[in-house]
């Protein structure tokens, strides 16, 4: 596939317009936006606490969440600490403009990258779950240092360090094509190509970018006629989470790529647009039945009552509008992925959208972040 049509225009785009987004945050008497940044604020971490964690320098196995949930969420929970850490950072510069939290990311992640951090992790094709466990380090590390990287004056050596380090992981991980009609082409592809094509842009390295809309490319060339993405709809009673799963980092990265100026939320391929995939999403949610023989009628929806997997219809509906998006995303929100993206509400959401909350803090809660690594 010739993709040499598309290259980085600008390093400094992010994946939305912060200086924008921070003046009417400091403008705004919404109140779902204010409470955000209010709480947000009372839990931003100390940078000198950070600096004293230890990088994750060595990569033991991670068991796979299925078979062992209590065992992964317990391996695992470094790994998210990082994360929500990076992410929290970043959202605490945009919620404040304060240079201690951009500065303290840039610490941070240097801190990392000087450890030579992620960069042994073992590849097993049949226990993937390290590479997959690396996957939304990489972009949750990328997204947060692309939100503060313009507005950071000096720091020129941790700044190359860092972006040699994202680089280097990026291409290091990428290299690995995964499993046939599995990890080589389903989510993993699509969470691959999110942090390919947010550091690519952060490191003006076209090949790495090209990555990244490869998968859009490839999203729509699988997708059926009705919008089912079949990796994804294939996965049994799980079938309409994934395919929600799916439209959470393919939507992200359209995004990435549409601020370097891509039309890509347009993109055709033969016949088939990602609104199609996103009709078809909601389809299955009112009624299992439309999944026809792809998936039984019994399908899980534990994952409707968990706020992270629905960040992707904040950025989308700044492009279209679409009543049942509009409708749902009224009854999950405040959004917030620590991996994807971040604090999405309070960078996306228009302050006319939405003025109260009306999920009780319970339902709201996230639920530890249950399948993020899933195969």
């Amino acid at each position: 596939m010739d993709l040499s049509q598309y290259r980085v225009n600008d390093t400094d785009a992010g994946y939305f317009d912060v200086s924008a987004r921070m003046e009417l945050l400091s403008n705004t008497d919404n109140a779902v936006l204010l409470q955000q940044i209010d709480q947000l604020l009372s839990q931003a971490p100390s940078c000198r606490q950070l600096l004293s964690y230890k990088p994750i320098t060595t990569r033991g196995r991670i068991p796979g969440y299925y078979p062992n949930p209590e065992e992964w969420e317990l391996t695992t929970e470094p790994l998210f600490l990082f994360e929500d850490n990076v992410s929290m950072l970043a959202g605490a510069f945009v919620a404040s403009g304060e240079s201690y939290y951009s500065e303290c990311l840039v610490s941070f992640l240097a801190h990392w990258a000087e450890a030579k951090a992620l960069t042994t992790f073992q590849y097993d094709p049949n226990d993937p779950q390290s590479w997959f466990a690396s996957e939304s380090m990489l972009f949750a590390a990328a997204m947060a240092y692309a939100t503060v990287r313009p507005f950071i004056v000096g720091m020129e050596e941790e700044r190359e360090e860092v972006e040699s380090w994202l680089q280097g992981l990026a291409l290091q991980h990428s290299a690995i094509p995964g499993q046939p009609e599995e990890s080589c082409c389903n989510n993993h592809f699509y969470r691959r190509a999110l942090y390919a094509s947010m550091i690519g842009i952060l490191t003006e390295n076209d090949e790495l970018f090209r990555f990244g809309v490869s998968a859009i490319y490839s999203a729509l060339h699988d997708m059926t006629e009705a919008g089912a993405l079949p990796h994804e709809v294939s996965r049994g009673r799980r079938a309409i989470h994934y395919q929600n799963y799916a439209l959470l980092y393919l939507v992200t990265n359209m995004q990435v790529i549409a601020r370097q100026g891509y039309d890509i939320f347009s993109l055709e391929v033969e016949g088939s647009t990602i609104h199609e995939a996103i009709d078809y999403f909601f389809a299955i949610l009112d009624d299992p039945a439309v999944l026809e023989d792809y998936a039984p009628l019994e399908q899980y929806t534990g994952f409707t009552k968990d706020p992270q997997y629905f960040t992707w219809l904040e950025v989308y509906q700044t492009h279209f509008e679409h009543p049942q998006a509009a409708s749902f995303v009224q009854r999950v929100r405040p959004l917030y992925n620590r991996s994807a993206g971040g604090y999405m509400t309070l960078y996306f959401m228009p302050p006319d959208a939405q003025d109260q909350l009306f999920m009780d803090e319970r339902r709201r809660r996230t639920e530890a972040f249950q399948g993020l690594d899933m195969p």
